[in-house]
């Protein structure tokens, strides 16, 4: 019987807190679905998440589900992704208990807001796009369509579009994360990124262009939130380096 080297023992034990570590997040996830599956259900779910097209649309209309098992699959796949979001604190919370042993204590102080806001801007942005730009974009484009068009939504490409922008507005949420980081790290300082403002906003209209769909609503409604977002990076950014500064960094 061959004895480990310290170093192999060592990745061993890493390779196993991680396995405990994604168990315990898939876990946390199964559990938020089968809740989900229980109450409200995976259709009252899907039929939450069609609402502000319905609205849009004219009294008594309904989407179409051109798949034969689309009825069925489409659900239950907008209840594991909900599951997936409302989750994501707990992921985040597995992930910051394996890397928080290695960690000093000023970068602990730089971790743990991190993933807590990140989170946190990541649901604001989920729930920005439903509440305020699905209503707006719906009825922008059907008032749009000619009278001698039919709007009859397809329920599997109508979640592919939710989910899409829904994706693209938690992660575009996540900017002033982003200022901050790159602040803290020392890439870029505040006044460069105020030097760069105007460089900013042309970037963000140009992504918002990218990643939804080809009317000024949309792109308005994840352009501005993003310039104002990284205000918010610029003002948080000095507060936090100073608070997560090291010893040696002080004196």
């Amino acid at each position: 019987m061959t004895n480990k080297a310290p170093g192999e023992e060592t990745f061993i034990s890493h390779l196993i807190e991680l396995r405990d570590r994604l168990v315990k997040a898939s876990i946390g996830i199964a559990l938020v679905c089968a809740g989900l599956m229980a109450w409200p259900g995976p259709s009252q779910i899907y039929d939450f998440i069609a609402r502000p097209m319905l609205a849009a649309l004219p009294v008594g209309s309904k989407m179409i589900a051109t798949g034969v098992i689309s009825p069925f699959l489409v659900p239950m796949k907008v209840t594991l992704v909900l599951a997936l979001i409302l989750a994501l604190p707990w992921v985040l919370y597995q992930l910051w208990a394996f890397i928080a042993p290695g960690l000093y204590a000023h970068e602990k102080r730089l971790v743990a807001p991190l993933v807590i806001s990140s989170s946190l801007l990541f649901m604001t942005g989920v729930a920005f796009c439903y509440f305020f730009v699905f209503g707006r974009v719906f009825r922008f484009i059907n008032n749009f369509s000619p009278s001698s068009i039919s709007v009859m939504p397809d329920i599997e490409n109508y979640l592919d579009f939710v989910m899409s922008m829904c994706l693209a507005f938690g992660a575009t949420f996540e900017v002033p994360v982003v200022v901050v980081i790159l602040v803290r790290m020392g890439f870029v300082g505040v006044t460069k990124l105020k030097q760069m403002r105007p460089y900013v906003i042309v970037g963000a209209f140009v992504v918002a262009a990218i990643v939804t769909p080809p009317d000024i609503v949309s792109q308005f409604s994840l352009a501005l939130p993003m310039c104002l977002l990284f205000e918010l990076g610029l003002l948080v950014a000095p507060a936090f380096v100073r608070a997560t500064r090291a010893p040696e960094e002080t004196s």
